[in-house]
């Protein structure tokens, strides 16, 4: 199966009701995973209505938070992005103008430029996002939505209907490309402007 430590390096373990570390069972119990993490966090963090900001993070004006969320060191969100449904962002990570963020991890050093969607997903670090880029997390125009994955030839099935990318430490995703539903994506990946990554076609 799927080994997160695989793609994204130093992945921190976080308090599950199992042992599992599949990246879609993480993504859908991410807001408990959040809300269990926020009570420990020091005395560096303002923490309101569930929403966790390190002092030294830089928000813009017109932000939209809705928790939990946790904001971690240097980070810096841009004008008017919208964090919604159990986000986390490790340290001196970038979230550009206007971009959405859903039930996701994006780890240290990540940027996601502006007018970007992020949707359960789990992005590692030092990963580029260009403008107008997308994870997208479900299959609108199927009849059958559950999400099936690829990894190492092996098709494996997650069992639900919402799940976006893994996707590994240093990989460029360029501008106005599409990460469809269950998109798994080795470190240093490299996907180009326009291009649409659909690594399994309709059952």
């Amino acid at each position: 199966m799927i080994d997160i430590d695989h793609f994204i390096s130093n992945f921190p373990f976080f308090p599950q009701k199992d042992s599992s570390k599949l990246p879609w069972q993480i993504t859908s119990n991410l807001k408990d995973i959040i809300e269990g993490i926020i009570p420990n966090l020091g005395e560096d963090f303002k923490i309101e209505n569930g929403v966790a900001i390190h002092k030294s993070a830089i928000l813009e004006h017109g932000i939209t938070l809705k928790g939990p969320i946790i904001i971690m060191d240097n980070c810096r969100i841009s004008v008017n992005a919208y964090l919604r449904e159990g986000v986390f962002l490790d340290s001196s990570v970038k979230i550009g103008p206007s971009s959405e963020i859903k039930s996701s991890m994006i780890f240290s050093g990540s940027a996601i430029a502006h007018l970007n969607y992020i949707g359960n997903s789990i992005i590692g670090r030092n990963v580029n996002f260009e403008g107008g880029s997308i994870a997208a997390n479900h299959y609108n125009e199927r009849f059958n939505k559950k999400i099936r994955v690829i990894f190492k030839n092996e098709i494996i099935d997650t069992g639900t209907e919402k799940f976006g990318a893994l996707v590994g430490d240093g990989s460029k995703i360029g501008a106005n490309a599409v990460l469809s539903p269950g998109t798994i994506l080795e470190r240093g990946s490299i996907v180009k402007r326009l291009e649409l990554i659909e690594q399994l076609k309709e059952p």
